[in-house]
């Protein structure tokens, strides 16, 4: 079992300082030095090397940190769930970024709820890297995001496959016709905040296409997905969104996809959780009741 060293040792893995992590840990700068180097005893290995003032990991500290924090995890998701182990008495937290939280999962934690009315559930709304820094904390159990991330630091699963479109007011000059990228870039570009995976795709969109934001006349940023498209509806600038967070403004007509020749965007909506984890298998069972609502909800 792990002890309040290990809490030492990934609280000085974030912060990378001895001082910050005493006063984060309200205890003394020697007292994290002794925690440490326990560790280090204890495991036979360096784990921080300094020089200059600045702490780095050594390669045996990542893989520590890794599997602390899997276990830390694991202990607080047991706690939690231990006496509910039924399907229909699960509880559990989560987090999902704002297309996904807003626009998804409403409708899918609905009809669980209609199912399963004795379910606990507790889903935080929040970008893609707050999200993962909440999971590797084990704050959430797991997460389902649309950014980008470092598969290979975490077990994650395909949940769905969206378009990424780009839109306007319904009575822009871009409707109803074929348009250059070329021309749009002359608009006024209105998008998420840095750390979104909304802006994170398209920054990579227009890496592609060997453009940047610096290319766009002005640049709008803006933290509310509704915000943005009441923005957009009064046609004050373009944006770029997934197609399931606006398909009842294209229904009804208030706004409308600009038509870019050979602009043919999909990206990942992910189920993410921590590696190795005890709990993986309840995890996967959890996504497959999502998916299996979410399939129910679009049919």
């Amino acid at each position: 079992m792990l002890d309040f060293r290990h809490q030492t040792f990934l609280v000085l893995c974030e912060c990378k300082n001895y001082t910050k992590a005493a006063e984060l840990l309200y205890i003394t700068q020697p007292a994290v030095s002794q925690h440490i180097k326990y560790l280090e005893e204890f495991y036979g290995c360096k784990l921080f090397e300094t020089s200059n003032k600045k702490v780095r990991l050594t390669h045996q500290a990542e893989l520590l940190r890794a599997f602390a924090m899997t276990v830390f995890s694991d202990s607080k998701h047991f706690k939690e769930n231990i006496q509910s182990i039924q399907t229909d008495k699960m509880q559990f937290s989560f987090g999902a970024t704002l297309t996904i939280g807003e626009y998804v999962m409403p409708e899918i934690l609905s009809h669980l709820l209609i199912k399963y009315p004795e379910m606990k559930i507790h889903m935080s709304v929040a970008n893609t890297q707050s999200l993962l820094e909440r999971l590797n904390k084990g704050i959430l159990d797991f997460i389902i995001v649309e950014g980008m991330f470092d598969k290979s630091e975490y077990n994650s699963t395909l949940f769905s496959l969206e378009k990424f479109i780009p839109v306007c007011a319904s009575n822009s000059e871009y409707v109803n016709k074929e348009v250059d990228f070329k021309e749009i870039i002359r608009s006024r570009l209105i998008l998420r905040e840095r750390g979104s995976g909304t802006r994170e795709i398209f920054e990579n969109i227009l890496h592609k296409k060997n453009y940047s934001l610096h290319t766009f006349q002005q640049i709008i940023e803006i933290g509310n997905m509704a915000a943005i498209k009441k923005m957009v509806l009064k046609g004050l600038g373009i944006t770029f969104l997934f197609e399931i967070a606006i398909k009842q403004e294209i229904n009804n007509g208030t706004l409308a996809v600009i038509d870019i020749p050979g602009f043919s965007e999909q990206r990942e909506f992910n189920f993410v959780c921590l590696k190795n984890s005890f709990f993986l298998e309840r995890y996967i069972e959890i996504y497959n009741l999502f998916k299996k609502a979410f399939k129910e909800i679009n049919t």
